[in-house]
């Protein structure tokens, strides 16, 4: 079950509640709802708080990223918010390429001379592709946005490697990774 972040009325983060603790204060008149999404309320009489340690969770992956809160209670471990976070990553690979695909057609029309630029740049130090690159921004803007909600004072990101071979058989290793099912088979579409 989602918690309801609370904010006290100098808009500082204080601890999530329940649902229906939420559901009293806004009937009582005591808070006002800050956020429909992930639902906030401010508290309208309160200022500050005691606050227990708080862990924001991401699991990356390229399509979508886990993203959760974990709180650390009395009683325990205990999720205070989860969601998924859909990347825009094709979108944005399948849009680069249609431009890319309507300058080179510009390009080679029948038009005035325009000499070739695809020689003359090259990429900054450190520079990712835009799928990636909006990837990264997407976790960064919710755990900024998370941030100003709840106190968080860690930040775990599980990152993994998968030896998809070893999966499948455990006693691979050395030359017999390149002897794999598609061995002595041509992979690469010829035209």
């Amino acid at each position: 079950m989602q918690k309801v972040f609370v904010l006290d009325c100098e808009k500082k983060p204080l601890m999530p509640c329940h649902p229906a603790r939420a559901r009293e204060l806004l009937n009582k008149g005591r808070a006002a709802v800050y956020k429909h999404y992930p639902f906030t309320i401010i508290m309208k009489d309160r200022v500050g708080g005691d606050v227990q340690p708080v862990e924001l969770k991401f699991d990356p992956g390229s399509k979508t990223t886990g993203i959760a809160l974990v709180g650390h209670f009395e009683r325990g471990l205990e999720i205070v918010f989860g969601a998924n976070l859909n990347h825009r990553g094709q979108k944005i690979k399948k849009d680069l390429e249609s431009r890319r695909a309507n300058r080179r057609a510009r390009r080679h029309r029948k038009t005035r001379y325009r000499p070739a630029r695809f020689n003359n740049r090259c990429r900054p130090k450190g520079w990712l592709p835009p799928s990636l690159m909006s990837r990264v921004f997407n976790v960064e803007t919710w755990a900024k946005r998370l941030q100003r909600l709840i106190p968080i004072t860690n930040i775990a990101v599980e990152t993994v490697s998968f030896d998809t071979q070893k999966m499948q058989n455990p006693d691979v290793s050395g030359v017999e990774y390149q002897q794999g099912v598609l061995a002595g088979y041509e992979v690469r579409e010829t035209k």
